[in-house]
């Protein structure tokens, strides 16, 4: 397990309380050595706060960065963005919204003919000169963790423009109340996001649904499309169906 990766485990891991240094170790498969050192990277930028012997979070659940994000589960989000392609047809318009699982996505469409808008700066380097994409870029202020504009200047932006789909995700999603993210910010751009779409599609694996630990939300149109993995509970799956989703298996 790749360092970027590790620590972003023992965030997730630390959201359930305090941890020694020890158990994490095991857990892991690693040195207390090593923990220790990651610990103290993540001390630096204040997400965690050391304890004797472990730590604890620093404040409410820390946001993980895209390069945590794209390396965590990252072969059910390369078959989540996959699975995706299937939902797509050449001369559509898109908005691809920012967040790992939809760069993943992004990064597939090379080859096809499509008008993209997109909040999302990490796909630029692979969009910008790609035959067939007529790309548009929302301008706003930057959110660094997602490399994704947000605020009033992308909003205004995106009411000028309609779209076949919006393709996004969220920090969690959860039935009968939408998708769960970090701030209002974002929220409000995802719904705008929503509204000028004809069709909604999240993308999500099966850690994120039922998920609620964010402050801020997004709701979720009476009809909007799932893309997940195999290792959702057919309790979640059901929950969803009931608020609306129509649900598409990743690999299935």
């Amino acid at each position: 397990m790749r360092g970027t990766e590790r620590r972003a485990r023992l965030l997730e891991a630390l959201e359930l309380g305090e941890i020694d240094v020890d158990d994490l170790a095991r857990r892991f498969g690693v040195s207390a050595s090593t923990v220790r050192r990651d610990l103290q990277h993540l001390s630096g930028t204040k997400a965690v706060r050391r304890t004797y012997g472990g730590a604890i979070l620093a404040g409410g659940p820390p946001e993980t960065t895209l390069d945590q994000r794209l390396a965590i589960d990252g072969p059910q989000k390369q078959a989540i963005a996959r699975a995706a392609l299937a939902l797509v047809s050449d001369g559509e318009t898109l908005i691809l919204d920012a967040g790992s699982t939809v760069t993943a996505f992004g990064r597939l469409l090379l080859g096809r003919r499509l008008r993209i808008i997109t909040n999302n700066l990490a796909l630029l380097p692979c969009l910008a000169r790609a035959p067939g994409i007529d790309l548009v870029v929302l301008g706003g202020s930057l959110r660094a963790t997602s490399m994704g504009t947000v605020g009033p200047l992308a909003i205004e932006a995106l009411q000028r423009m309609t779209a076949d789909r919006t393709v996004t995700s969220a920090d969690g999603v959860v039935a009968g109340r939408g998708l769960c993210e970090a701030s209002l910010d974002q929220v409000a751009l995802k719904s705008a996001m929503m509204a000028q779409s004809q069709e909604t599609i999240v993308l999500a694996n099966a850690g994120k649904l039922g998920r609620a630990e964010q402050m801020a939300w997004a709701p979720l149109p009476r009809r909007w499309t799932l893309v997940t993995d195999p290792a959702a509970s057919q309790d979640q799956r059901q929950r969803l169906a009931e608020a609306g989703a129509r649900i598409v298996m990743a690999g299935a």
